[in-house]
């Protein structure tokens, strides 16, 4: 039977942020196969505790090893001692406390925080809302989402003119018909 911690702090999953996910087994001793959403994939290791959603609550779960395995990512979880034990825990998330994320610089942002801020052009015409970002390799995209979608590039300064988290609003130099 498994048996993790459950977080015992009032916290609501506001404050807690899917950095992984449990995509499968590996081996017979209760490893599991883990997909690293972090910017450098070997860096979901560095956050102590991790949190599991299972059975609809986050609990603490303790990591005892890890390593890469060819291409992947796999670790083993205390209370997890077999292959049986690890199927359970395929499809949950993995996350940790926003509080174990470093402060960032005035000028950079956690993507999770941009997402759901209105992005409004310099004369005011709102675009919508940023539904998620990702990386081309050249810059990371904003994807926009309103009365249609848009993508814009993430260039500080030059499109992206001002981050306001208090306002939930982001300033841009757009063209709203492009």
């Amino acid at each position: 039977m498994l048996v993790f911690k459950q977080t015992n702090e009032t916290r609501d999953t506001d404050t807690i942020l899917v950095i992984g996910k449990v995509v499968g087994v590996f081996g017979v001793k209760g490893w599991v196969k883990i997909e690293s959403y972090t910017a450098f994939r070997e860096a979901i290791f560095s956050y102590v505790p991790w949190l599991i959603f299972k059975n609809q609550q986050w609990s603490e779960v303790k990591l005892i090893a890890n390593r890469t395995h060819g291409k992947g990512l796999i670790a083993q979880l205390d209370s997890v001692n077999d292959r049986d034990q690890a199927l359970i825990l395929v499809g949950c998330d993995l996350g940790i406390y926003r509080t174990q994320l470093p402060e960032t610089a005035a000028d950079e942002f956690y993507w999770t925080d941009l997402i759901g801020l209105n992005v409004v052009t310099l004369e005011g015409v709102v675009l919508g809302k940023i539904s998620y970002l990702f990386e081309t390799g050249a810059n990371d995209v904003v994807v926009v989402q309103g009365e249609r979608e848009r993508y814009l590039p993430w260039l500080m300064g030059s499109v992206i003119k001002s981050v306001s988290l208090e306002k939930k609003q982001v300033e841009v130099d757009w063209d709203p018909e492009f």
